[in-house]
Order: structure tokens, then C-alpha cells, then sequence
């Protein structure tokens, strides 16, 4: 109801600031006077030089902004197909910026120069085919080779060659948590549905089909480093969408269907630790801590919904461990199936 009564208002005032403007309008051309605008040198060049000023503001913000926000970028990529993301991000943003550099001097510095001179004419310029021809072919050749290789590079890691079979791991959203779901010894995910739901069956599986013995329910999510994932994803509620950053993954989690993304960890938690921009990391976010009163914080993968799902979205996450493929079995094994948690 308030969002309507603020709309009806701001309609009310533009409705009533256009007639204060034709009101004035008309009532000007009753006195004969003259309401056009008088625009001298010193108002030209006043205008001009805040051009010039505003493109230095720009890239002095541009600058600091770098400079700041850098750091708190995401570190190294942990997954195999990461790397040709961030080369995908990397080259994309090389364009982005470069026609920044270059657009905006242009723009701004060319307000500055020719700027409004009594002595200075405007020239009358018709269309002209070869400069419509290279401002619009240029762009058009670079978007079209951004887009091919951006096609090419989602195609190489929503479609992997198949090396060795993949670990199936299910995910399982709800308003606010994960639980994960691994496949057990078979690698084949039983039968589950939410109305399946009761008791210690929190994901809804299917007791009697005979996948569904060997599955293993956990509220962390670990990974075999080298071995390629499968991830699959289902949502009890609402649209989710499982966010692993470090692993540069995301995928929407909707009710009703299941969606799936496959990787390979790269990096075990241990090495991500050890990496520069990691502990720097770790070492500014502590320091805060620290003043805080706070304790210290250790860095870990982490799952997160990057839908806004709902009152604490923001607090929906998971923990992620990447260990070695020995260490990864062995908690395998000591993890409870579903079959002897009935």
C-alpha cells in the first residue's frame, strides 16, 4: 500500500510540475517577453572546463577504485575449467576498459575543445558512410569474437571430455540451508521426492528403491581433489542458486526439476590456504577481527545461495572441504548410509 501511494504521488507532481511549465509558458506569451536562454563565452567555457574537470574526476575514481577493490577480488581459481573463466573475464574486461580509455577522453576532452565561441561557426555535417562504417563495424567484429569465444568456452565446460567417471553429488536447497547428497558406492542417486519428506528422511528419498541404500546424507560438502564432480541440484521451496566461487560454479536450483554442473577441484583447501592473496586476505579480515574482539578467522571454500531467497538468504551457506582422493575415501566410509539411518 505504500509503494502505491508513493507512485500515485510522484505521478501527481510530474503531472503538476508540466502544468506549472506550460502555465509559465503561457502566461509569458501573453506579457511579450522573451524566455529564450542567452548563452555567452563565459557560460561555454564554464561548461567546458567542468567537462574537462569531470573526465579527471573520472578516471581519478576510476584509478582509486582499482586501487581499493583489487584486493578483494576472488583469489586463484580451485577448479580445472576456472582457469578459462577467469581468461574468458580477463579478456572481456581488457576490451571493456581499453574502450573506456579510450571513449571517454574522447568524449569529454572533445566538449572541452570545441565548446560554444561567438567566433566559431558550426559546420553542417551530412551523412558519411565510412565513418558509420568503422564505428559500427569495429564494435560489431569485436562483440561478435567476444561472443564466439565465450560460446566456445561455455560449450568446453558444460560438455567435458570424459576421462574417468565423475563422483555424483547431490545438493539440496531450502529455505536456509544445504545438505549434500553423495551417491554412494554404486554412484547412482536413489529415487527422491518431496513429498517423500518425514522424519529422518530429510531430502525425501525413495526407501524402496535399492540406489537409495547406499546414499549418504552430509551438512558438508567434501571433494576428492583431480576426481571430476557431478553436481546435481534440487530446491524444496523457492529458486535457489548454489554459488561456489572459488570453484567458479553456479547453478540455479529450481523446485520441481534438477539441474547439474560437473568439475574437477583443483586445489585442496590446504594449498588455497598457502596462497599469497589468500593469506593476505586472511590477514586484513583478522585484523579487523581482531579490533573487534573478535576471533580468527581460517579461510574456507564455501557454498552460497546467490538468489535472494528470502529473510536469510544471506546466512544460507556451506562449508566445503577439498582434500586428497585418500582422505576423501576414507570419510566416505565412515559416513552413515541412508539404508542404516531407517
Amino acid at each position: 500500500m505504500d509503494t502505491l501511494l508513493i507512485i500515485v504521488v510522484a505521478l501527481l507532481a510530474v503531472i503538476a510540475l508540466t502544468q506549472a511549465i506550460r502555465i509559465f509558458e503561457i502566461s509569458s506569451k501573453i506579457k511579450g517577453t522573451d524566455n529564450d536562454i542567452k548563452v555567452n563565452d563565459k557560460d561555454n567555457n564554464a561548461q567546458g572546463w567542468l567537462m574537462l574537470l569531470f573526465l579527471i574526476f573520472f578516471f581519478g575514481a576510476f584509478a582509486w577504485m582499482v586501487s581499493e577493490y583489487m584486493e578483494l577480488t576472488l583469489p586463484v581459481s580451485a577448479s580445472e575449467h576456472g582457469n578459462e573463466i577467469d581468461s574468458l573475464w580477463d579478456i572481456s574486461m581488457g576490451v571493456i576498459i581499453l574502450a573506456f580509455l579510450v571513449t571517454q577522453p574522447l568524449l569529454f576532452g572533445f566538449a572541452y575543445m570545441f565548446r560554444g565561441r561567438k567566433t566559431r561557426k558550426a559546420t553542417y555535417m551530412e551523412h558519411n558512410n565510412k565513418l558509420e562504417l568503422f564505428w559500427t563495424g569495429i564494435p560489431a567484429v569485436i562483440l561478435a569474437g567476444l561472443i564466439l569465444y565465450g560460446l566456445t568456452t561455455w560449450t568446453d565446460i558444460m560438455f567435458p571430455e570424459k576421462t574417468e567417471e565423475p563422483i555424483v553429488v547431490e545438493l539440496y536447497a531450502k529455505q536456509f540451508g544445504w545438505t549434500a547428497r553423495y551417491a554412494g558406492g554404486d554412484n547412482t542417486l536413489g529415487f527422491a521426492n518431496v513429498r517423500l519428506i518425514e522424519g529422518v528422511n530429510v531430502l525425501g528419498l525413495d526407501s524402496a528403491d535399492n540406489n537409495s541404500s547406499d546414499d549418504i546424507i552430509s551438512s558438508e560438502l567434501r571433494l576428492p581433489k583431480g576426481r571430476p564432480v557431478l553436481l546435481k541440484f534440487r530446491s524444496q521451496d523457492v529458486i535457489h542458486s548454489a554459488y561456489l566461487p572459488h570453484f567458479r560454479v553456479q547453478m540455479n536450483c529450481v523446485p520441481g526439476t534438477e539441474t547439474q554442473f560437473q568439475f574437477t577441484p583443483s586445489m585442496t583447501t590446504a594449498e588455497m590456504r598457502m596462497d599469497n592473496d589468500v593469506i593476505e586476505k586472511v590477514a586484513r579480515v583478522n585484523s579487523i577481527r581482531s579490533a573487534k574482539g573478535e576471533d580468527p578467522w581460517e579461510f574456507d571454500y564455501v557454498l552460497l545461495c546467490n538468489k535472494i531467497c528470502g529473510a536469510a538468504h544471506y546466512n544460507m551457506q556451506m562449508k566445503v572441504v577439498v582434500e586428497s582422493e585418500e582422505d576423501f575415501n576414507k570419510w566416505l566410509k565412515e559416513q552413515q548410509t541412508f539404508a542404516e539411518m531407517l
